[in-house]
């Protein structure tokens, strides 16, 4: 396994980590002195990241290409 899977990897884990915590105490969105948290769009983003590690462990999985030879 090389380091750039293995970061991703532990990028992965890590921020599963923050998704479940942030689901197990749900806090509401809210804003102060014209700044705002929202916290829908900060478990969003988490979840996008999730996606994104995925698909670059998928990428840097083998795989296999069926083809048939005609002559």
């Amino acid at each position: 396994m090389n380091n750039s899977l293995k970061q991703i990897l532990k990028i992965r884990a890590q921020t599963l980590a923050m998704i479940e915590e942030l689901t197990l105490s749900p806090k509401p969105s809210y804003a102060i002195e014209n700044q705002s948290v929202s916290w829908e769009s900060y478990l969003k983003q988490l979840q996008e990241t999730v996606s994104w590690c995925d698909r670059q462990i998928q990428a840097e999985e083998p795989f296999e290409i069926h083809s048939i030879a005609r002559t």
